[in-house]
């Protein structure tokens, strides 16, 4: 299938959503959706650009005239609506809308911009696009899956080429962590997030990276992750400079035999909560409950957080082509934290890892 012919299909496919869920029409600004739907990689900025997809017949797409000649090749795809400088654009998404009285909105609109139409299109009822469009997108397809596998792998190899690439005792974080950015660069990969956190600071699962120098003694996280071809990866390992001691040791047998016990747990139809009840369970039995104070997981794809969340409380079944995280950590306030993380896909028979980087406990020296 062409890459026209796969958006087209997606859009026929959101259209058959938004009339099951009762909506006219769907707004969809620059973001991960409007990629997800139509290709376009639209710019951010004051001016509008908007995806306007009626539940039957042609889609359009809002954008500067500036701006309209980047998506010319999208004109097979929607009808390319150009405005100008001196028009007020949410006039045009108003009479592209006409009179359709649900109107459901992309997560990632600005309220700027949806501030301006409600004010531009009078009545109705507006709601969140998100639910609508979980459904198209919490599935990966083959190509999704293959794109993902293939950003996995360059992750995998960039973290091998890390560890061999001498100590990082002496450096600071943020030295450490540009080292391994510049290893996914060398592999193809746009680097999009990284933590390093060492030390005390590995106890802060999200902690801003800064210029703390890595000391002999410290367990030190690098959770990170790059887009390739519009996927993302995601992982997290935890390694230790020097002799680590013996509450380390036990705390990353526990971490690592929770990650297994998570993995172990996805097969299709069981409820995502279940997955990170497994997890907890097991560092809860071994008398670190208190310490884990993240969900299990979280989706991957175009973006680094989306469905479905593994967390106590959801209770949506797990289904083939669902993709995420698994990673489990223990966070010791004031001394260390370890968190080992993979990418997970839910297959037809359980479950399988998209990230191959060995987790046995390591030593850097």
């Amino acid at each position: 299938m062409t890459d026209s012919a796969v958006y087209a299909d997606r859009l026929h496919r959101a259209q058959a959503a938004l009339k099951a869920a009762g909506a006219d029409v769907l707004l969809v600004g620059p973001s991960s959706d409007l990629l997800y739907l139509t290709g376009i990689d639209a710019h951010i900025s004051e001016r509008l650009n908007l995806l306007v997809l009626p539940a039957a017949g042609e889609a359009s797409f809002v954008v500067p005239r500036l701006e309209s000649v980047n998506f010319s090749d999208k004109a097979d795809l929607v009808r390319i609506e150009a405005w100008e400088e001196t028009e007020n654009p949410a006039g045009n998404v108003a009479a592209l809308v006409g009179s359709g009285e649900v109107r459901a909105v992309g997560d990632q609109l600005h309220a700027m911009f949806l501030l301006r139409l409600q004010e531009a299109i009078a009545g109705g009822n507006w709601v969140q696009g998100g639910p609508i469009l979980r459904e198209l997108r919490v599935h990966k397809d083959s190509a999704e899956l293959a794109a993902q596998r293939e950003v996995a792998r360059r992750t995998d190899d960039a973290w091998a080429a890390f560890l061999e690439g001498g100590p990082i005792a002496g450096l600071s974080e943020n030295e450490a962590m540009a080292r391994l950015s510049a290893l996914m660069s060398e592999r193809g990969i746009k680097p999009m997030f990284g933590i390093c956190a060492s030390g005390p600071n590995s106890a802060m699962p999200h902690h801003h990276t800064g210029e703390r120098v890595i000391e002999h003694g410290d367990a030190v996280i690098f959770d990170w992750g790059g887009e390739l071809n519009g996927y993302l990866s995601d992982m997290t390992r935890t390694v230790v400079i020097g002799e680590p001691s013996d509450e380390y040791r036990k705390v990353y047998d526990i971490v690592l035999r929770a990650n297994q016990a998570a993995f172990e747990a996805v097969r299709p139809g069981v409820a995502c909560e279940e997955v990170d009840r497994a997890a907890r369970d097991l560092i809860t039995a071994d008398g670190y409950g208190a310490a884990f104070i993240h969900r299990v997981g979280h989706g991957l794809g175009m973006d680094v957080h989306e469905d479905p969340y593994l967390v106590k409380g959801n209770s949506a079944p797990l289904e083939p082509g669902m993709v995420f995280s698994d990673e489990p950590g223990i966070y010791l306030a004031g001394k260390f934290g370890v968190r080992i993380e993979d990418t997970v896909v839910c297959t037809e028979t359980g479950a399988e890892r998209l990230n191959s980087a060995p987790k046995q406990l390591t030593v850097m020296d």
